[in-house]
C-alpha cells in the first residue's frame, strides 16, 4: 500500500510539474484548468498596425475555477483605434463572459492530455455611436473545443470553434495550432524559458474570406504563480481589402495566480 501511494504521488508531483514548467500557450486557448491559468488575472497589451489604423487593446481576464473541471470568468478590454485622417476615439470594448468545461483527461508520468469545451458570450456593451466605433454592435457565442497533449519536452495545443453573430456580421471558424518548447532544463519550482510558435486562423462563413496569422513568442515562468509573456503575429493569408490588411500584431504582458 505504502509503495502505491508514493508511485501515485510521484505521478501527480510529475503531470504538476509538467504543466506549470511548460505554461499555457501565448495565442492559442489552454486546456489546462489550474495553476496559472485557474483562478487569477491575465492582462496583456495588443498593438495592431493595420494599413489605414493602429488599434492597441489592453484586455483583462479573470478566471476562477469551480472544482476541478469548471472554470468561468469575464474578460473587458479597453480599446484606442486611430485611423488615418480622423480622430482617435478610445473607449471599453464589448463585455466578454466564457465557461470551460473539462471533457477528458489523461494523465501519465511526466505527461498529460486534456480536452475542454470552451463558451464565449460576447455582449455589445461598448459604445457605437462614434466613428469608428468601440463597440461591434452584435452578439456573439462561440462555442470551441480545445486540446494538449503535455510532455516534460514539449506541447502541443490546438483549438477549432464556431463563431454565431447577429447584426449582419458574418459568422467564422476559427482554427488554432500551437507549440511549446522549453528552452531551460526542467526544475521545480520552475523557472524557464518557453518558446511558442503557432498559427491561428478565422474563416468567415458569409463571405468565403480566409484569414491565417503566423505567432511566435517567447515566455518567462519566473515561479508557480506568475509568468512574462510576448509575442508577434505576422498575417499569411488575409482576404480583405489592401486598405484593411494588417502589418503585424504585437503583444506584451503578464498572468499572475492570485486565489
Amino acid at each position: 500500500m505504502n509503495r502505491l501511494i508514493i508511485i501515485v504521488l510521484a505521478s501527480i508531483f510529475s503531470v504538476t510539474t509538467t504543466l506549470f514548467a511548460q505554461g499555457p500557450p501565448i495565442f492559442t486557448e489552454t486546456p489546462i484548468l489550474l495553476g496559472l491559468d485557474g483562478g487569477g488575472i491575465r492582462t496583456f497589451g495588443k498593438f495592431i498596425s493595420k494599413e489605414n489604423a493602429t488599434i492597441y487593446v489592453q484586455p483583462i481576464g479573470i478566471p476562477y475555477n469551480i472544482g476541478s473541471k469548471t472554470q468561468i470568468g469575464t474578460v473587458l478590454k479597453f480599446i484606442n483605434k486611430n485611423p488615418n485622417g480622423i480622430s482617435a476615439q478610445s473607449g471599453i470594448g464589448d463585455l466578454v463572459f466564457f465557461a470551460k468545461t473539462q471533457l477528458i483527461q489523461k494523465d501519465s508520468k511526466g505527461k498529460t492530455f486534456r480536452l475542454i469545451a470552451k463558451l464565449d458570450q460576447v455582449f455589445p456593451t461598448a459604445k457605437t455611436n462614434t466613428t469608428p466605433s468601440i463597440g461591434s454592435n452584435s452578439w456573439q457565442s462561440q462555442l470551441s473545443l480545445v486540446a494538449g497533449y503535455v510532455t516534460l519536452k514539449y506541447g502541443f495545443y490546438g483549438q477549432v470553434g464556431y463563431n454565431i453573430t447577429t447584426n449582419n456580421l458574418p459568422d467564422n471558424i476559427i482554427y488554432n495550432l500551437a507549440f511549446v518548447y522549453p528552452l531551460l532544463p526542467q526544475k521545480y519550482p520552475p523557472n524557464q524559458l518557453n518558446l511558442n510558435i503557432g498559427i491561428n486562423g478565422n474563416f468567415f462563413t458569409d463571405v468565403n474570406s480566409n484569414t491565417i496569422l503566423a505567432s511566435g513568442g517567447i515566455q518567462w515562468i519566473t515561479s508557480k504563480t506568475v509568468l512574462f509573456e510576448t509575442g508577434l503575429q505576422i498575417p499569411i493569408v488575409e482576404e480583405v481589402p489592401d486598405a484593411q490588411k494588417t502589418n503585424y500584431v504585437l503583444t506584451f504582458g503578464t498572468r499572475i495566480l492570485i486565489f
